[in-house]
């Protein structure tokens, strides 16, 4: 099948390898304009671009799909039979989805249609969900509301936003192939999503990272997993932001004021949060390393009533 592939983080990467993989002809990969980062303010390719040029695939880096605009008539000029997108980052405008014969379809972080929108994957695991998985849908003009093909669940269990984003890559590209397939000799059955069932999963902010100690601790155990790797957990201690990779909820009553350290040993720092404890277990210091406590501990010390935040 003529494909056009639109994405843009690693996600989208591994898709696009098994689509050329597969043996389907990808003959443009949309991605999203390069982005100085770092302290050198250098920049740098998105995945998808670095994925698309080691395979020889052209790249296309638009500012707009504005109808008659030249990026919408490159993607035109293609004769696309089917698009395929995967956290591309901008929503695709009327004039773009009706472009390929077989219409666009959409490879969604989610179970949809819980989770609609920009982080799915995040918020799933910051609101508690036990399992999530991968849907390939039909594209509308809708966020994520459009017709589902495929979709396939794993259990979330102690996983990290960053672990599961390389679990769901995997299950992603191989359901994209096996829905173009589908698509390609007719078998595939589209199935309304129930909009009364539809929970929203808006984009992740620097804010959303910063933790409030008035929270019960398995709620923010949750958080400091949800925000892994990006944009990650903080507090302050010592006027300094202390990055939490690691913490353990502890059901014990805490009487103290929330965010005051407790108890400081080898097995973490104690912090009284929400009426009870949260173990602070693998942080960060600024211009430190990231440490699990008892080697923090080593070379560094952290006073007991201090309070974070």
């Amino acid at each position: 099948m003529k494909i056009v592939f639109m994405g843009t983080p690693e996600f989208a990467a591994t898709a696009l390898s098994a689509i050329v993989s597969g043996g389907h002809e990808v003959v443009l990969a949309v991605t999203q304009q390069d982005k100085a980062k770092g302290r050198g303010n250098k920049m740098q390719y998105t995945a998808v671009k670095e994925r698309a040029m080691e395979l020889g695939v052209e790249v296309l880096q638009p500012g707009s799909f504005n109808k008659g605009g030249e990026a919408a008539e490159r993607i035109a000029g293609c004769c696309p039979e089917i698009i395929v997108t995967a956290a591309y980052g901008r929503i695709l405008p009327a004039n773009i989805l009706k472009i390929p014969k077989y219409g666009c379809v959409n490879i969604h972080a989610s179970l949809l249609p819980r989770w609609r929108g920009a982080a799915p994957v995040q918020r799933a695991v910051i609101e508690g969900d036990e399992v999530t998985g991968v849907t390939i849908m039909h594209m509308d003009e809708g966020i994520d509301t459009g017709d589902i093909i495929l979709s396939k669940s794993t259990c979330i269990e102690m996983k990290t936003a960053g672990e599961l984003f390389g679990e769901l890559a995997l299950i992603g590209a191989e359901l994209i192939i096996r829905a173009i397939d589908m698509i390609a000799d007719g078998s595939a059955v589209r199935t309304a999503q129930d909009d009364n069932s539809a929970t929203y999963a808006p984009m992740i902010s620097k804010e959303d990272g910063l933790l409030n100690f008035s929270e019960n601790p398995v709620k923010l155990e949750r958080l400091i997993r949800g925000v892994d790797p990006q944009p990650g957990a903080r507090t302050v201690y010592n006027g300094e932001t202390m990055k939490v990779y690691k913490a353990v909820p502890k059901r014990e009553s805490n009487r103290y004021r929330a965010g005051t350290v407790t108890g400081v040993s080898s097995g973490g720092i104690a912090v009284s949060a929400g009426g009870e404890t949260l173990l602070l277990t693998e942080i960060q210091m600024p211009g430190k390393k990231r440490l699990e406590i008892r080697e923090f501990l080593k070379g560094n010390t952290i006073e007991k009533f201090a309070v974070l935040g």
